[in-house]
């Protein structure tokens, strides 16, 4: 059977009702089920549920078992991919980066309890939700047959709220870094006392960063952006500005364009900057040393488009989720925020639109498009 990750085989019918009656009448797994608070389901070889707890059900919002037995996880929860291939949960091209399918499939192959993030988009009826899951998967022997216990605990709102903080942290870090990188140039060029206070200046920002750091609240998605005019002359220049003498630029080129679209757009200047310097940053972050970073905009009926190119792609499997907040390919909670708070703050707060394409042919291509009004 076709299959993007995990074995898209299915139990029968009745091997999956044999096996939901050895679960049932087993009374250890009973115990584990009635006794451990948090979500609990048992699933085959076949990562079918064939049992779950109390906890589980109230979260579908069910008193009956029935309807969902015989399911995949993914299918049990309504995850938006799990209907994507004729096979179902486990087999898409999104599931070999689930972190239940993950788990669940090193578990069976006997590497012992697993414990993965589960990144999960799921739709009911109109409404779509995001969730981050802690899934730990470990395997259970019953009368000669192995199942997949599986436990899940909801870490949603502790990654929202990390992923805000580092958004925050990690663009003011970006400005600031540009800022002290340039004012200690300033000092060696020049000797005046403005030198010097400039320099100290951006010292003690960087200190009160880390200090808001240690004492930030979630109150990020309540910012109200101000609607300046500022073109593109003034966007590149500030641009210029902060990656001057940054690090990520260090041995690499940024070519600029040769001309600029003349319109003038009213945005929020500092927070349009935020999503252009990440889309920057990570062209820079992605091209090897002595490598190019191209910079220009393109001027549309109703918007001023700014686009950045670097020649590395971006492997499928994470085109896929590159937006998607709780979702990166490196460890530790909130991570991936430049992508996310590109399209954070670039479209829910800026109304504009953040889009990317990436192939091996004509590398990775970012593009922002900021309203007129």
């Amino acid at each position: 059977m076709d299959t993007h990750f995990a074995p898209a085989e299915r139990t029968t019918n009745d091997q999956l009702q044999e096996e939901i009656v050895k679960v049932t009448t087993s009374a250890v797994v009973q115990e584990l089920l009635h006794s451990i608070g948090g979500l609990i389901a048992v699933l085959d070889e076949h990562r079918q549920v064939v049992g779950l707890n109390d906890s589980f059900l109230k979260t579908l919002g069910i008193d009956d078992p029935g309807p969902v037995l015989g399911l995949r996880l993914g299918e049990v929860l309504g995850c938006v991919h799990s209907k994507d291939e004729p096979h179902g949960c486990g087999t898409t091209r999104f599931c070999s980066t689930c972190g239940a399918v993950i788990a669940m499939v090193a578990a069976l192959n006997g590497e012992g309890p697993v414990e993965e993030l589960c990144s999960l988009s799921t739709s009911k009826g109109d409404m779509t939700a995001e969730y981050a899951i802690m899934v730990r998967a470990s395997t259970l022997n019953l009368e000669a047959q192995t199942f997949i216990l599986l436990f899940l605990h909801d870490v949603t709102l502790e990654h929202l709220r990390a992923a805000l903080e580092r958004t925050f942290f990690h663009d003011m870090g970006n400005m600031f870094t540009g800022l002290l990188g340039a004012s200690q140039y300033l000092v060696r060029e020049d000797k005046s006392e403005m030198a010097a206070m400039i320099h100290r200046a951006a010292l003690r920002l960087h200190k009160e960063l880390e200090i808001q750091r240690c004492l930030f609240k979630n109150d990020f998605l309540e910012y109200r952006p101000s609607r300046d005019d500022t073109t593109a002359g003034e966007l590149l220049a500030e641009l210029k500005g902060i990656f001057a003498k940054h690090d990520a630029a260090a041995d690499k080129s940024m070519l600029l364009p040769d001309s600029l679209p003349l319109l003038s757009v009213k945005t929020d200047k500092s927070l349009a900057l935020r999503v252009m310097a990440n889309m920057v940053m990570n062209a820079l972050e992605a091209t090897e040393e002595h490598g190019e970073v191209k910079l220009w905009f393109e001027q549309e009926p109703d918007a001023l488009r700014f686009c950045v190119w670097n020649e590395k792609p971006i492997p499928e499997e994470v085109q896929c989720r590159i937006f998607q907040r709780s979702f990166s390919t490196k460890e530790g909670a909130g991570r991936g925020v430049g992508t996310f708070s590109m399209q954070l703050i670039g479209e829910k707060l800026l109304g504009g639109k953040v889009s990317f394409s990436s192939s091996t042919a004509q590398g990775t291509l970012f593009k922002f498009q900021i309203p007129i009004d």
